[in-house]
């Protein structure tokens, strides 16, 4: 249970409270930029955690659990406080919000009837064009680029989201069988 994979994961979620108030804490100079490397930080360990766990044999059940529910607490986290500073529109949030919990129910049932569904591809783009998102609505919250900073908010938000939608639809697809062999 307790290995340092395992550790990396409960130390992603525990920095999410931290990224959170330097984020929100606008009387501190800089807080966005060392919410950023908190961030940065807690992402890292996100590729850290399944690199060692595979290259030590250290993959564990609650790993493969804790793992994906770090990860889109730490992004989801993070959105709604930029949602609640103004910097991302809500609906996408929701959007993300909403793909991510049909996407845990949907492996929750395939779990329960044996089937695993692995991550995908796009899952994995999905995952990187968030983390892409977060960085540049940091980088913009601190460093106001103007029309620039927009465009590559706009750009990461729409490939974001389009990629969101994709693998849900995806996960989806792919696991069609299942519906039609339980129902």
């Amino acid at each position: 249970f307790f290995n340092l994979p395992n550790a990396l994961i409960f130390v992603r979620i525990a920095l999410i409270p931290l990224i959170l108030y330097f984020l929100l804490s606008e009387e501190i100079a800089y807080h966005a930029l060392y919410a950023l490397i908190i961030f940065s930080i807690a992402s890292l360990t996100d590729l850290a955690d399944g690199w060692l766990a595979r290259k030590r044999s250290q993959v564990t059940t609650i790993g493969k659990y804790a793992d994906p529910i770090a990860d889109k607490l730490l992004i989801l986290a993070t959105l709604f406080a930029f949602s609640s500073l103004g910097q991302i529109a809500s609906i996408w949030v929701w959007v993300i919000l909403i793909r991510e919990a049909g996407v845990m129910i949907l492996r929750a049932y395939a779990a329960s009837h044996s089937i695993v569904i692995s991550a995908s591809w796009a899952g994995k783009l999905k995952t990187i064009s968030q983390v892409a998102l977060v960085i540049a609505l940091f980088v913009t919250l601190q460093w106001p680029l103007g029309e620039v900073g927009l465009i590559i908010k706009h750009l990461l938000l729409i490939l974001a989201i389009g990629l969101t939608l994709f693998s849900g639809l995806e996960y989806a697809y792919k696991s069609r069988s299942l519906f039609r062999a339980v129902s």
